[in-house]
């Protein structure tokens, strides 16, 4: 006899205007399990969970929770319920501490109605503590990484012992030992028989935590199973309703660059002695670097990965070829052997070089725009050069013509970007890098928190951008992905290049290996024959 669910949402229909989003929805979540809600950007699973975390109140259909039929107004009144639920875009305050985020609603007054700042900043460190999170309870949020800025959100939810847990792509900004802590936690609370709502488009998490799994596709539940009796191929194929086909590893265009150089071809991008200092001005002043003498090249048409562990350097290595950094990054670029110092973003754009920044929210997107506007917000001059007046049949169509190749789904290129889904916004973002018709492209977690169709776009992409001669510099903590896509391999360890590399020794162990600064044959052996028996990085 199966347990009775913790909560169940039966008959779920939601619309916006005259658009139906969801279609009579059955979805349970039971005591002791991770179920597991997959499907592709746009097919209503954050509409959903936004259902069951008190974000829409006006659906028809009823949620069922501790045996009651419950109808949650305020996001609020579903936390004091028991659900806890772990956005996809942050929800932390920037201007706050890390202690008064943790406390946030939730805080603990005094005598004379006064908050107990002390007591908090207290029990901050402990909470801080279990979850094994090194960050002082005063710093503010607006100085964390964005991966520490996740973890935050999670420990946050998960210090107020919810019954049931909603994660919605928990993982996107996590090192891979950040990942095997919140799994860890996650084990814990599901043996306890907490309930526990997964949404990833990672094939390996999915797998190695769900116990059953709901399959959304437009709005529609198509599929409930255990994990076990599906398989992957078969999961992906319910997801986008067609076999999706999967691209095997790239060839190496290595030697080609090989050729280029004896040929007397300049490199497109050449990165001498790059080094950034740390953002903390007090730690930049007793000469602490983020990125230590960093140098490598890149070929036209090649993808050079950049590996390493949250804090590598990686992210600000782009940020500093972008001319982002201003003077806390020096050193020699060459851009096509002609030097290049851009000292801010709009040189690097007006040069041909082009970010896009893993934070799609805070850096990246304009929400409020309309996708014409997004996607043309970097490239403005090439539709005023008439008087400043903006040309916007020229704009419109030339963002019509270059949206038409992402497969971008929009409801018109008038809606807003905020309107669109996950996947779709990412596609916005790189189409916006590609309006400045780059030679050079700096991709920092290009397919965070898309599904795998929309993935398999963005590779198509990728190949196409590399056979035009575009080079790009990517940053992804996807180490399939980075296999599938580089042609060579660049390991960061603390701000310096560990190793390079490329064809048959390019694996997941020498990867993890060098981003952890072991280096030797011997050391990685003996490293890794460590790993497996004490049951850590998998």
């Amino acid at each position: 006899m199966s347990p009775e669910p913790l909560v169940s949402l039966r008959g779920i229909r939601k619309s916006f205007g005259p658009v139906e989003i969801l279609h009579a929805v059955d979805f349970d979540v039971l005591p002791g399990e991770v179920h597991v809600l997959a499907g592709e950007n746009g097919a209503g699973k954050s509409t959903l969970v936004n259902i069951l975390s008190g974000v829409y109140a006006d659906f028809t259909g009823e949620l069922v929770l501790g045996g009651r039929s419950r109808r949650f107004s305020v996001p609020a009144q579903a936390v004091d319920a028991g659900v806890a639920t772990i956005h996809q875009e942050l929800s932390l305050i920037p201007s706050m501490t890390v202690a008064d985020n943790l406390f946030l609603g939730r805080e603990v007054v005094g005598r004379w109605g006064r908050v107990a700042f002390a007591f908090q900043e207290a029990e901050a460190r402990r909470i801080l503590d279990d979850a094994g999170l090194d960050v002082s309870p005063r710093r503010l949020v607006a100085e964390l990484p964005v991966s520490v800025q996740q973890m935050l959100e999670i420990v946050r939810a998960l210090a107020w012992d919810a019954r049931i847990l909603v994660l919605d792509e928990p993982t996107s900004a996590l090192a891979e030992r950040e990942v095997d802590a919140l799994f860890a936690r996650l084990g814990s609370l599901r043996d306890r028989g907490r309930g526990i709502v997964y949404i990833t488009h990672r094939m390996e998490e999915i797998y190695r935590l769900a116990d059953r799994i709901t399959v959304l596709r437009d709005g529609v539940r198509v599929a409930t199973a255990p994990a076990q009796e599906l398989s992957p191929d078969e999961l992906v194929t319910l997801m986008v309703g067609r076999e999706v086909t999967r691209l095997r590893r790239k060839d190496s265009a290595a030697e080609g660059a090989r050729q280029a150089g004896a040929a007397g071809r300049a490199p497109a991008l050449e990165v001498r002695a790059l080094t950034v200092a740390h953002p903390l001005p007090e730690l930049a002043r007793a000469g602490r670097v983020v990125v230590n003498d960093v140098s490598f090249t890149l070929a036209a048409g090649e993808v050079v990965g950049l590996a390493g562990l949250q804090g590598s350097g990686a992210s600000d290595v782009l940020h500093a070829v972008f001319g982002a950094l201003g003077k806390r990054a020096w050193g020699e670029m060459r851009l096509f052997g002609a030097p290049y110092a851009p000292s801010n973003p709009g040189e690097a754009l007006r040069a041909g070089v082009a970010l896009l920044t893993a934070d799609r929210k805070g850096l990246g997107l304009a929400p409020w725009l309309s996708v014409t506007h997004s996607v043309s917000l970097s490239s403005l001059d090439r539709f005023s050069r008439t008087l400043g007046w903006l040309r916007r049949r020229q704009e419109r169509d030339a963002v019509a013509e270059l949206t038409r190749g992402f497969h971008l789904s929009a409801p018109s290129l008038d809606a807003p970007v905020r309107a669109l889904s996950g996947g779709n916004q990412q596609k916005a973002y790189l189409a916006r890098c590609l309006m400045v018709e780059p030679r050079v492209l700096l991709l920092d977690e290009p397919t965070r928190g898309i599904d795998v169709g929309a993935k398999a776009d963005v590779y198509a992409l990728v190949r196409d951008w590399t056979a035009r001669g575009i080079s790009i510099v990517l940053i992804t903590s996807e180490m399939e992905e980075l296999f599938l896509l580089s042609d060579r391999i660049l390991v960061l360890h603390r701000g310096r290049i560990s190793a390079e590399l490329e064809g048959a020794v390019a694996t997941k162990d020498a990867v993890l290996a060098a981003a952890m600064g072991v280096d030797s044959g011997e050391e990685r052996d003996g490293f890794f024959a460590a790993r497996d028996r004490d049951g850590g990085l998998r």
